[in-house]
């Protein structure tokens, strides 16, 4: 719920920023952000899933000094690595971006610090059963993160109007107060999982006090903090490298080859990750939630040797990730332009985005579900084979790429095949990855076709009525904006409508599934209140 609400306060803000800063900006913040997010991946950012791991299972042993002992070193491993990462960032932004980009990736760089600290709490946390305080400080990390992105932007860009700047450096100036925007909401999170730890301190000395272990050793410690985080940082570090490789590749070639001016070509790749892919990756952060909240359980049942309640979690997380994701691809597609002209209002690259988050729509499938089987597999202790995997993929997606915009004319548009390409290839090698290793009993009909079925009829009916209500309210309201906003809500209300009533009816879902999921009561008690479900 936390990673649904926190991508809906992304999207919101996305809107108001975007008219502040332009496509212009937001290509200089998405290529410093990825640059960004590739160094953090190194240093920090697979912390909270490895902590997560390696705790749960000293936990579940009733380890609790030593699973201490492990958070203490932790953070020092942390502080450490992530200093470096923040060091290289700050002196070395010439050499891996240039421009008006300098300045952004050098406002990331004190982040990587900040981050490692709340990766490890997180991690922390999680590896105790609870994920309320990575929730919770997720929130207030991105509610902090939307209003000093926009107050910042607004602030600096009105300070490079009134110094006279072009255009092209109050777009830069945009993106700066953007990225002050994502380090105010590291800090913001990082205090108050520091106010939590401190909270629940004497409960944790008194496990401590009471356990009666043999201590690991310090050098034990960091030992298997590096190999159980190197793979981790391997994985995800491949996982997410597709980004920054394609960004370089993008820009390399459509400007040296194709003749494109730089500035133009920035521009192109904002309106395709700011608009387009922002608005894809809302599903997929759900995915990426339930990966998080998955990975202690199966790690404990898996070391437990309890095979069938393993696998069993299996099924429940792709079922709730299929019954998400595959209806969300669905309205994404068939509301592509009507969404993004309801976060995006610029009409010059309303159609152009618009059609990029078709292509895309697909991915937010094979996404999803290649994240929670990253996790999985990371889970049961094959933490190389999403290496392995996503090294496969990447180098397929690399080659693709470099072809389409060698030999085609279609400009970002092959950044969203690409994207296809990589996400469908990580889910197939990932499930053939799991089968080796669990015996998943998947139900192909409920868990795929029905959803599938249903979703491309709800997909057509939210397009129909959807034209229909804003030819009849654009008759009333002059204001286009306002008549596609009501239209959009009419048609995402009938889609529900016709989700829910198609997968109860086709048995594509059970109530006892439903009641299994998070908030599943109160689904099921709204399901029977609107006669959908038998009472």
């Amino acid at each position: 719920m936390a990673g649904l609400i926190c991508s809906i306060i992304g999207l919101l803000y996305q809107g108001p920023l975007t008219g502040i800063i332009g496509d212009e900006g937001n290509g200089y913040y998405s290529t410093a952000y990825n640059i960004y997010n590739i160094v953090l991946l190194i240093s920090s950012y697979s912390i909270p899933s490895a902590m997560s791991k390696i705790l749960s299972q000293k936990l579940a042993v009733h380890e609790y000094r030593n699973a201490q002992r492990i958070f203490h070193c932790a953070l020092i491993y942390v502080c450490i690595v992530g200093g470096l990462g923040s060091i290289f960032l700050l002196f070395g932004a010439p050499l891996i971006v240039s421009g008006n980009s300098i300045p952004v990736v050098r406002v990331f760089a004190p982040i990587i610090f900040i981050f490692g600290p709340l990766g490890v709490l997180r991690g922390y946390f999680q590896a105790h059963r609870t994920m309320v305080p990575t929730s919770v400080s997720q929130l207030v990390e991105q509610i902090l993160n939307a209003i000093v992105s926009v107050g910042m932007a607004l602030l600096l860009v009105r300070l490079a109007v009134s110094r006279g700047y072009d255009e092209h450096t109050r777009a830069m100036y945009g993106a700066i107060g953007s990225a002050l925007g994502t380090g105010s909401g590291v800090v913001i999170a990082l205090i108050f999982m520091f106010f939590v730890y401190n909270i629940n301190r004497d409960y944790i000395k008194r496990k401590v006090i009471h356990d009666h272990h043999e201590d690991m050793t310090y050098n034990e410690i960091f030992r298997m903090i590096i190999m159980i985080v190197t793979p981790f940082i391997f994985s995800t570090f491949i996982y997410q490298l597709p980004t920054t490789l394609n960004q370089t590749l993008f820009t390399k070639l459509m400007t040296g080859y194709r003749g494109i001016p730089h500035n133009e070509v920035i521009t192109r790749f904002g309106v395709y990750t700011r608009k387009s892919v922002v608005i894809s990756n809302f599903p997929i952060r759900i995915a990426a939630a339930a990966a998080a909240a998955i990975i202690p359980n199966i790690s404990t049942y898996f070391a437990q040797k309890n095979y069938k309640k393993t696998s069993q979690m299996v099924v429940r997380v792709y079922t709730l990730i299929n019954m998400i994701a595959i209806p969300s691809a669905a309205g994404l597609f068939a509301l592509s332009e009507p969404i993004i002209m309801l976060l995006f209002p610029q009409k010059s690259s309303l159609h152009e985005a618009g059609v990029l988050m078709q292509i895309l729509a697909v991915t937010v499938v094979f996404y999803s579900l290649s994240t929670v089987s990253n996790a999985i597999l990371q889970g049961i202790g094959k933490v190389n084979i999403p290496v392995i995997n996503a090294a496969i993929a990447l180098i397929v997606q690399t080659v693709a790429l470099v072809l389409l915009l060698l030999f085609t004319n279609i400009g970002n548009k092959a950044l969203a095949i690409t994207a296809i390409i990589y996400s469908l290839m990580m889910c197939v090698l990932n499930e053939w990855s799991i089968s080796r290793y669990l015996d998943v009993k998947q139900d192909v009909l409920k868990m795929y076709i029905i959803p599938v079925l249903v979703s491309v009829l709800m997909g057509g009916a939210a397009f129909g009525v959807h034209m229909l209500f804003k030819f009849l309210i654009g008759m009333i309201l002059p204001r286009e904006y306002f008549a596609n906003l009501i239209a959009v809500l009419v048609a995402m209300f009938v889609a529900v409508l016709i989700y829910a009533v198609g997968m109860v009816k086709m048995k594509g879902v059970t109530e006892e599934e439903l009641l299994s999921f998070p908030k599943g009561s109160k689904i099921v008690g709204i399901l029977k209140k609107a006669h959908i479900m038998n009472a």
